[in-house]
């Protein structure tokens, strides 16, 4: 790596820690239900109005059903939002009705905080149906992840013995109030964030605005001036004896116009990632300039990096916190450093077509294809590393452009189940899982009953682990599998090949890992992927939430033993480092054929 992508990784980790601190004690204090009274003033009307007593805490059973139901009926809702845009308001540019089956796929994908998007947002949906559909769901879906995390946690630091926070939990598996966080995550938390975000992004140049779309004249002309003929057919000739000319008319373009910067705040916030236009964040209304392209990036991370701390707060050791954020960045500081060298090498089948020297002219270098210059290697190798660690999916570099060796990198950090900080709320609930299956596999070695901040870990958790952790290599596999055999899957390839196969391994990934970005080189927009990835997406979030709340419930009936001698430490380096190679085998191992078969062989025969 040169010295300006290790200063921009620096800056952006230097950065990143600094805000993630305050915002994850503020995160305690929601997940502790420790808020101030003026907050609890205003929440306490809402409540009123929904019939809801928020110190009620809720088993996980009641729990999951709420959030199910919950989601199920947001994703109806968006349906028939995008099924009925056509006749509904905020329509200047006169969208018709979604089909059917994008509609499907768009309403699970933002529900689920996955935003794959098989359409072009701003020829497909209107102004009403972004904001009141997409947006919304985009501050639904990210609370929904960091209330499942809320309650992990709580299974972890209630005591099971009375000491639960007087809730009177105590061998009940009460996890808390869903109804109580998603308010109170929503309100506090992602609302003001995004509002602050929105507003430095609109002083920056991201457009803000219900305006109809704007006709322009470019700098582009249709016609080359050439001599004007006469009706004789001879060329005319003005006093002087000069060629008479014709007029070049000028060409015109249109610009779509929207309410932009609001959505693309808790687009990166929430790690969402569905973009307002199709070209995502690599479009100047969207991601304008080097410091918004920054601050996109931090957005991303920030809310993953601070519950790692919140973790830690509120099981009342912060040494937890900081392993399992140590264990998160050391893995992406690794994705980061295989990426960015591979894009700065370029392609060798370009340096005997001179095209390398191009890009060398333009100070940068590499493997410039599907980049933004004014972006470079370095920034957009480190976002595309970012929004993949990360359940994001925004995008500000084609994907499908990356050398088989970079585009490796995303498809790996999705498959190790989007633990690489992650999603809101889902990073961190799916890293705890694989800390309770490495603490298993270091009990099984000394022949000891594991535990993980004083909870048993038993036969019960390890089977709700066991599925928590499969549902995605399963869905991806086989979503994969019947893609290149079935006829519909086979036409929607662009590129015959080892390249064709990575594109639809990679939709199958992102969909089912909740993470939304794509190759683009897969013709996605049929009815057969779209039911397809609708079902690996509803599937790869409902299918481990569940799992993920059960175990929570269990954990939070029992009782916290104290420390021994024969304790494992889960503070310290060692168990970092057990806790990185659980979540590179595990996690890893199942997909290393489909990576043989794709970006592997796509590389090896690149640079053969």
């Amino acid at each position: 790596m040169t010295a300006s992508a290790w200063g921009l990784l620096a800056l952006f980790l230097a950065v990143l820690g600094v805000l993630a601190w305050p915002v994850g004690k503020f995160l305690a204090a929601l997940c502790n239900e420790r808020l101030p009274r003026w907050m609890q003033r205003v929440e306490a009307p809402l409540y009123k109005l929904a019939g809801v007593q928020p110190a009620q805490s809720m088993h996980w059973l009641r729990y999951a059903f709420a959030l199910l139901a919950f989601n199920a009926i947001g994703a109806i809702f968006l349906y028939a939002l995008q099924r009925l845009q056509g006749w509904l308001p905020l329509n200047p540019a006169g969208m018709t009705a979604v089909s059917s089956d994008s509609a499907f796929n768009t309403a699970v994908s933002f529900v689920s905080n996955t935003n794959w998007q098989g359409y072009a947002g701003e020829s497909t949906m209107s102004y009403l149906t972004q904001m009141l559909g997409l947006t919304v769901q985009n501050f639904l879906s990210a609370a929904t992840g960091i209330a499942v995390a809320f309650a992990l946690v709580r299974g972890f630091a209630r005591r099971g013995d009375g000491g639960d926070g007087g809730d009177g939990g105590q061998g009940k598996g009460l996890v808390g109030n869903f109804w109580a966080d998603i308010t109170r995550i929503t309100l506090w938390v992602l609302v003001p964030i995004s509002f602050v975000i929105a507003m430095v992004f609109a002083g920056q140049g991201v457009i803000q605005n219900f305006d109809g779309y704007k006709t322009v004249n470019t700098l582009e002309t249709t016609a080359f001036q050439q001599p004007k003929n006469g009706p004789d057919g001879q060329p005319l000739k003005d006093d002087k004896g000069q060629p008479v000319m014709e007029d070049a008319s000028t060409a015109t373009q249109t610009l779509a116009m929207g309410p932009v910067a609001s959505q693309e705040a808790i687009k990166m916030l929430g790690t969402n990632g569905g973009g307002f236009f199709n070209a995502n964040s690599a479009h100047p209304y969207e991601n304008p300039t080097a410091l918004v392209n920054l601050l996109q990036m931090i957005a991303i991370f920030l809310i993953p990096a601070a519950l790692c701390f919140t973790f830690g707060r509120v099981v009342g050791d912060m040494r937890q916190g900081w392993a399992v954020l140590a264990a998160m960045t050391v893995m992406f500081v690794i994705a980061v450093v295989v990426l960015t060298p591979a894009e700065q090498a370029g392609n060798p089948l370009l340096a005997p077509l001179g095209v390398d020297q191009v890009a060398s002219a333009l100070q940068s270098g590499g493997n410039m294809e599907g980049k933004e210059v004014r972006f470079g290697i370095d920034a957009s190798a480190l976002f595309a590393a970012i929004t993949t660690a990360a359940s994001c999916g925004a995008v500000n570099t084609m994907h499908d452009s990356l050398t088989p060796l970079g585009g490796m990198v995303p498809i790996v950090l999705m498959q190790l189940g989007e633990v690489v900080f992650g999603g809101v709320g889902s990073g961190l609930y799916g890293m705890l899982i694989f800390a309770m299956l490495a603490v298993f596999i270091a009990g099984l070695m000394i022949g000891r009953t594991p535990e993980y901040l004083g909870k048993k870990i038993e036969v019960r958790e390890m089977k709700l682990i066991s599925i928590a952790i499969l549902v995605t290599p399963i869905l991806v596999l086989a979503g994969t599998a019947v893609a290149v055999i079935a006829g519909a899957g086979k036409a929607g390839i662009a590129n015959p090949g080892a390249h064709g196969f990575s594109e639809i391994l990679y939709a199958l990934t992102s969909a089912a890992n909740n993470n939304g970005s794509a190759f683009a080189g897969l013709s996605a927009n049929t009815p057969f992927y779209n039911g397809l990835l609708g079902l690996a997406m509803w599937l790869g979030r409902f299918a481990m939430i569940v799992p993920v709340l059960a175990i929570a419930g269990s954990l939070a009936a029992k009782k916290r033993l104290p420390v021994t001698g024969g304790t494992l430490p889960t503070h310290g380096p060692l168990f970092v480092s057990l806790l990185i190679g659980t979540v590179l085998l595990v996690g890893l191992l199942n997909y290393v054929p489909a990576l043989a078969l794709g970006p592997i062989v796509e590389h090896l025969v690149l640079w053969k």
